[in-house]
């Protein structure tokens, strides 16, 4: 006898060895998702970062577009002027040289004419001979010859002298618009030169611009680079987060095919009391209004037993609060209803319930707990009904028998109700499901499921996407009570 138990102790001492094992790797599978957690999330805080300097730097090269264009546009403009202004400069200058040769011209006929003129005066009145005046007046026959000699002499030398004065009045005109010409050009020069300044201007910042646009456009191109690799590194990362916890899912698996094996040995003592504080009563009798409020109150402290069982219990945490946030478990906790009814305070009935079951009340040495759809779903083969919820202390399963095939002379119109299984259709008023083996949402149950470990408790809150039936509704037992 004593080698047997001997031999047991040996069995379970590797047994538990071989799950503390497995739960080391679930704690270092669970670690490297947490940190591939934060790396996703800081990584996609960067990609937000990056897209909004992609966007700011977008605006920033169409602001700078659009003022290159803007100036663009001015430069055209001037430069019309400036062809303008050239133009005009160029005719002001042919006029100036037009004027210059006008005044030339009348300078020249003045001189000609005043030579002539002084020629005429030399030859009358100081020369002698046969052209002197004295010699006009000898050679006239009568008084009347002379005067009409003279008047013709003197004609002569009045026409000289009004020609004088044309050329003089001529160049004094010509003058006047050469000078005014000359302003027109200084104004022009002057116009031009500011033309020219302007367009300097506006080429050195159009240059300095086009410089910043070259510079923005090239931050632009390394943020947008820097967002294709963010695509690929959260891509590579969401890989990486499927394999941890598709790994996980296994370990969890292998945990649960351990202890089942071991639970299968012996069957462990959870009885008895428990010293909480006043933080775990609160945890105890809110989780046990948020799984079990619309239950009996033999149902209240059934789900609390179970909780305590779990304490007690090797393969579960050995604290209320760690049992109640243990990952994957009670689903009341994962949607915040735990949290929400804290807030508020548990009802004295449920406060009651967990005074009881940590003063060693128990509603047998139950681990697991769901509703009669899953548990008949999962075919558990022991368990037993309190209210709406299937207690058990394994996860002892019988193969699911095969349907019935349909006969050829049933009627067409057969009901649902009448063709399938209660475990082949769910029932809409059915209370959520819990989660007798990790899965992801990829992932179908086993065949054959085997006892949860401390990974995979169950409670009636498990969300359709954590099981394998999606269609289940998610409703608490006090949202939708069993008749």
């Amino acid at each position: 006898m004593n080698v047997r138990a001997q031999e047991l102790d040996e069995t379970l001492s590797t047994m538990q060895q071989q799950e503390a094992e497995t739960k080391a790797t679930i704690s270092d599978l669970e670690k490297q998702t947490k940190e591939t957690k934060d790396a996703i999330t800081q990584l996609q805080g960067q990609q937000q970062q990056t897209q909004q300097n992609v966007s700011a730097l977008q605006n920033q090269s169409s602001s700078l577009q659009s003022t290159i264009n803007g100036y663009t546009s001015k430069l055209t403009t001037l430069d019309q002027e400036i062809t303008e202004a050239e133009t005009a400069m160029a005719q002001v200058s042919s006029e100036i040289v037009q004027l210059e040769k006008e005044l030339q011209a009348a300078q020249t006929q003045e001189k000609d004419r005043y030579n002539l003129l002084k020629k005429r005066l030399q030859s009358t009145y100081e020369n002698g001979g046969s052209k002197g005046l004295l010699q006009i007046l000898l050679v006239s026959g009568t008084l009347e010859e002379f005067l009409t000699k003279f008047e013709y002499l003197d004609a002569i030398i009045r026409y000289d002298k009004r020609k004088i004065a044309e050329y003089q009045a001529l160049q004094d005109t010509i003058s006047a618009k050469k000078a005014a010409v000359e302003e027109k050009e200084s104004e022009l020069d002057k116009y031009q030169a500011q033309l020219d300044e302007k367009h300097d201007e506006l080429a050195t910042l159009t240059d300095n611009v086009k410089s910043q646009l070259s510079s923005t456009n090239s931050n632009l191109n390394s943020e947008r680079n820097k967002l294709a690799n963010f695509d690929q590194q959260l891509k590579d990362l969401d890989a990486k987060m499927k394999s941890l916890e598709s790994q996980t899912a296994a370990a969890q698996a292998k945990l649960a095919q351990q202890i089942a094996e071991r639970l299968a040995l012996t069957r462990e003592d959870t009885s008895g009391s428990y010293d909480a504080s006043d933080e775990e009563l609160v945890w105890l009798a809110t989780t046990i209004q948020a799984e079990a409020g619309g239950e009996s109150y033999t149902g209240k402290l059934a789900v609390g037993s179970v909780i305590m069982n779990r304490v007690k219990s090797s393969a579960f945490p050995n604290t209320i609060v760690a049992v109640i946030t243990q990952n994957l478990q009670f689903a009341s906790y994962r949607s915040g209803k735990v949290d929400l009814i804290m807030s508020n305070g548990p009802n004295s009935t449920c406060v009651n319930a967990a005074r009881e079951v940590l003063a060693g009340a128990r509603v047998g040495d139950y681990l697991f707990f769901m509703t009669k759809y899953w548990a008949d779903y999962y075919c558990i083969s022991e368990y037993t009904m309190i209210g709406n919820h299937a207690f058990f202390y394994r996860w002892v399963t019988t193969p699911k028998p095969e349907p019935a095939p349909v006969s050829e002379e049933a009627p067409a119109d057969q009901s649902t109700e009448e063709a399938t299984s209660p475990e082949e259709t769910p029932q809409p008023a059915e209370p959520a499901t819990p989660e007798p083996q990790p899965t992801t949402p990829d992932e179908t149950p086993a065949p054959e499921p085997t006892p949860a470990p401390e990974e995979t408790p169950q409670d009636e809150q498990t969300t359709p996407e954590e099981n394998p039936q999606p269609e289940e509704p998610d409703p608490t037992p006090e949202d939708n009570p069993q008749p």
